[in-house]
């Protein structure tokens, strides 16, 4: 994973041209690939957090699968997990291991006491994306019309989770 830049606004652009990729984001598709590129260029979670959405790269090819990282809402005083992948990647583990990824460093490097994932309601493989990373259902929410959920792990179920991991492959 590393920070998204200009360069990947192409990529940006055709992840969210597909209906299917965005269906239950509640956002628009770039309208060019100069709109994402001015989006990218505007991103500032970096700068200012430390931390952000990151573009998740293939090792062995180089190639952008998608994104996934962290978001501060400072509106709602919350730190949000998210991710998007082309669907050529779907339920091959990328979001999966990429926002556990992103989920530890958020607990272990910037000192996050709680992350929160929303979800639209019909979105079942973001759901259980999230389940399997540990979090629980926590409330319903308003999601631009439509019912949605939030998830949510505290650091301290994080690292006794990932405590038991570590000691049952000892």
């Amino acid at each position: 994973m590393r920070e998204m830049n200009t360069q990947d606004a192409e990529n940006a652009y055709l992840l969210n041209l597909d209906p299917e990729v965005i269906k239950y984001t509640g956002d628009e598709p770039f309208e060019s690939i100069g709109a994402a590129a001015n989006f990218l260029a505007e991103y500032d979670h970096y700068l200012k957090y430390g931390f952000g959405r990151w573009a998740v790269i293939n090792k062995k090819d180089n190639e952008f699968l998608g994104w996934c990282g962290l978001k501060y809402s400072k509106e709602v005083d919350e730190f949000d997990i998210g991710f998007r992948f082309f669907k050529k990647y779907w339920a091959q583990g990328f979001a999966t291991e990429s926002a556990k990824a992103c989920i530890d460093l958020g607990f272990n490097k910037f000192k996050m006491k709680e992350i929160v994932g929303r979800v639209m309601k019909e979105n079942t493989r973001s759901i259980k994306v999230l389940e399997k990373l540990g979090l629980k259902y926590y409330k319903t929410f308003d999601f631009d019309g439509t019912e949605g959920l939030i998830y949510k792990i505290e650091d301290l179920n994080w690292n006794k989770m990932e405590s038991i991991k570590t000691q049952n492959n000892d």
